[in-house]
């Protein structure tokens, strides 16, 4: 008789270790546990969506989602172990006519199938006709585009066609941290207001989709039709190669091209950027070659087939992180018939204030080679905050336009921000421009779209001019739509060393801006601001250089989580994250010593008429 119970306890244990067991169903489905750290969900009844647990403190599980019994593609998704963050639809409408089924692997190394089963996934899981995306975050801005839910990093596929701006980004539909990444896509016809669409590229069997660029071919070069939207894009698989896909529907939707890829190397290359180059005649293509520390220039006559002119980079301007993200642009320089070229490459780590940032080289371009004006030492900087990053323009902008947009994050923390539903935000879109100084140098000018102007309500809280000192003088800024706000303001320092522009709540927290006339400096000093315990790497002052003189002209735009300063006349900007637990309601100005003559301080409430990124949105 112990012989059999003995016999018994064991195969029972064995029956455990290795999972050979149909656990709970869920209304729907049916999850099959085959092992400590594996398991299949069968969907039985499918409707639109399948609502994934999410836990961020959790691993990664590696999904293989089967129709048929044929694995169609893979993903990963921080499944919840202990407590659910947060819910991603995962759409099962694209597989309405087969038999659909999840392999799942986690990685939370449970020791047996028993434990596995407690894992707050399973209770949680279900099937839904709708995802109930309206906002749940505090900090979520209101006038900068965000994605609905999940993660966002470089703007990327930009483009203007038929009174529409596309924006694309990479995205992962299936958490708010880095992976599985896609093209999102939103658009707007005024570059303020966002709609969201869905995405346009998703991962293949060539890998993830990393950055690139759209082009509208409006001759047909490519031979997919004329105007056609023609996408190139990095590939991010074992290697990182260069792929084509191109859309007949205004973007809405891209067909990969069957000859993939079109550029390879043995390097890390990524970030393709390209434009027509009317006086060659030619399609130009800017790679960057991350570790080499190099942008490759490329030229075709179709967008297919590309040959490699030139390169520039290796010793130029600053080369402590991977070179990413280039963009290559003719502007005009401010106040003359001149015209020069500018290119754009994107750094990390290696910010003057760590982590990533923009560095950007002024020079000429002959449709085969960059050449800089500058020596090799010399560094620009486009931001001077710790949150812009990954800048690009807007390819068939209208006008001549040649008009930004930035990440708004960091590499060093953009993963641990506290928000949950989504991450990150993008800047204000920006118009580039050249101004020249006495040496002969030339800088880039950058001041906020005019389109912003229409964020502005109609009531402005105007409060003149006025004289401060070491004192200070406190006005109220509003408090609809949570404080958001674009503030103007112009300086006279007279006799002050430093002017101080604070915002500040009633629980303490601070940011404030400083004008140093000694060294001709402005500041931003966030160490104070609210929420910064989330990463060491967050509490921060950073410094631009300012024009010279006492006079200066300011231009701030103040939102849930963000401080965006523009010099008036654009010679400088600095993009902060700011994490205040409550709106800014203050504005103080003082100076360290005598007096300093504030003119025409106007505050302008802003208003967003028609965001969708932000307002209730069930999707359906």
């Amino acid at each position: 008789m112990n012989v059999k119970r003995n016999l018994a306890a064991l195969l029972f244990l064995l029956w455990m270790s290795v999972g050979l067991c149909a656990a709970q169903n869920q209304e729907g489905l049916k999850v099959h546990y085959l092992g400590a750290n594996h398991s299949l969900i069968q969907v039985v009844s499918p409707r639109k969506y399948l609502l994934l647990p999410v836990e961020e403190a959790a691993s990664e599980a590696t999904i293989h989602v089967l129709v048929n019994n044929k694995v169609e593609r893979t993903l990963t998704v921080r499944l919840a172990m202990n407590r659910v963050d947060y819910w991603v639809p995962f759409d099962l409408a694209p597989y309405e006519t087969g038999k659909v089924s999840l392999d799942v692997h986690t990685g939370n190394s449970r020791a047996n199938v028993r434990d596995a089963m407690e894992d707050a996934c399973w209770s949680d899981i279900c099937l839904s006709d709708t995802f109930d995306a309206s906002n749940s975050e505090a900090f979520r801005p209101l006038f900068h585009h965000t994605p609905r839910y999940g993660w966002m990093n470089d703007p990327n596929g930009m483009f203007y066609k038929d009174g529409v701006y596309h924006l694309c980004f990479q995205y992962n539909p299936y958490g708010s941290m880095w992976g599985n990444l896609s093209w999102g896509h939103s658009t707007s016809t005024d570059l303020v207001n966002w709609k969201a669409e869905e995405p346009v590229l998703v991962p293949d069997g060539l890998g993830m989709i990393f950055s690139g660029s759209c082009v509208v071919d409006k001759e047909n070069t490519a031979g997919f039709g004329k105007d056609a939207v023609v996408a190139i894009y990095t590939s991010a698989g074992a290697s990182q190669i260069q792929s084509l896909a191109y859309s007949l529907d205004n973007g809405r939707t891209f067909k990969t091209y069957e000859n993939n890829p079109i550029i390879t190397s043995d390097k890390e290359c990524r970030d393709p950027n390209m434009f027509w180059h009317a006086e060659s005649g030619r399609w130009i293509l800017v790679l960057a070659a991350a570790l080499e520390r190099e942008m490759w220039i490329y030229s075709s006559p179709d967008l297919k087939n590309w040959k490699k002119e030139s390169s520039f980079g290796r010793g130029y301007g600053c080369q402590e992180g991977v070179w990413e993200c280039p963009d290559l642009m003719q502007l005009p320089v401010r106040g003359t018939d001149e015209k020069k070229w500018v290119l754009i490459c994107n750094i990390n780590p290696g910010g003057p204030f760590g982590g990533s940032a923009a560095q950007y080289f002024v020079g000429d371009f002959d449709g085969k080679t960059f050449t800089c004006d500058t020596k090799p030492e010399v560094t620009k900087w486009m931001d001077y905050g710790k949150d812009h990053y990954a800048t690009v323009s807007w390819s068939n902008a209208p006008d001549d336009r040649h008009t930004v947009i930035a990440w708004m994050s960091n590499w060093q923390y953009a993963n641990n921000v506290p928000t949950k539903q989504y991450r990150s935000a993008n800047s204000l879109p920006r118009d580039l421009g050249l101004y020249k100084v006495g040496d002969g140098d030339y800088y880039l000018t950058t001041v906020p779209a005019p389109e912003t102007l229409a964020l502005r309500g109609k009531k402005t809280m105007d409060y003149g001019a006025f004289s401060v000192g070491k004192n200070g003088v406190a006005k109220k800024l509003p408090v609809a739509n949570n404080g958001i706000c674009e503030v103007n303001l112009e300086l006279d320092a007279r006799t002050a060393g430093k002017v101080n522009i604070t915002l500040s709540n009633p629980k303490g927290e601070q940011t404030v801006l400083t004008y140093n006339l000694t060294d001709n400096s402005f500041g931003m000093d966030r160490t104070r601001s609210g929420l910064t315990d989330f990463s060491k790497d967050f509490p921060a002052i950073t410094l631009a250089p300012a024009p010279q003189g006492r006079k200066q002209h300011l231009r701030l735009f103040i939102d849930r989580c963000s401080i965006e300063a523009f010099d008036g006349e654009g010679r400088f900007v600095m993009t902060n994250l700011v994490f205040p637990t409550e709106p800014y309601t203050t504005l103080s100005i003082s100076t360290d010593k005598g007096r300093c003559r504030v003119g025409n301080l106007t505050v302008y409430p802003l208003e967003v008429e028609n965001n969708l990124t932000i307002k209730k949105n069930i999707v359906k």
